[in-house]
């Protein structure tokens, strides 16, 4: 059974950092391109970005550029997306799920970014 588990989300005040983790069962984590998506309220879901199953790093948001970095753990089957200089509009639920075809997905977790 198909199991994405995302945690480290929270409330944070602009310009601070969280990051985020995905932990990985049901399938082989290590031979499938990931990717962190993020849905704002009243918005589509979106790809934030993706890692090859070697960890290269594909596909940013102009608006996350430079302030997010996603990286994977092969042996922990673990994917993580370092978020830095929080912004209001990064807030939303972020979700893990392979790409570019997705599995069911999990819960998400809530990133909210507001004084």
């Amino acid at each position: 059974q198909v199991q994405l588990v995302e945690s480290g989300g929270g409330l944070v005040q602009p310009g601070g950092s969280l990051r985020l983790s995905c932990a990985v069962s049901g399938f082989i984590f290590s031979r499938y391109t990931m990717g962190w998506y993020r849905q704002a309220p009243g918005k589509e879901r979106e790809l934030v970005a993706g890692i090859t199953i070697s960890g290269g790093t594909f596909n940013y948001l102009d608006s996350v550029r430079g302030r997010f970095t996603i990286s994977r753990d092969n042996a922990l089957n673990t994917t993580y997306l370092q978020m830095n200089s929080l912004k209001s509009e990064d807030t939303a639920v972020y979700y893990c799920n392979t790409w570019p075809t997705t599995r069911r997905w999990g819960q998400g977790t809530q990133v909210t970014v507001s004084t």
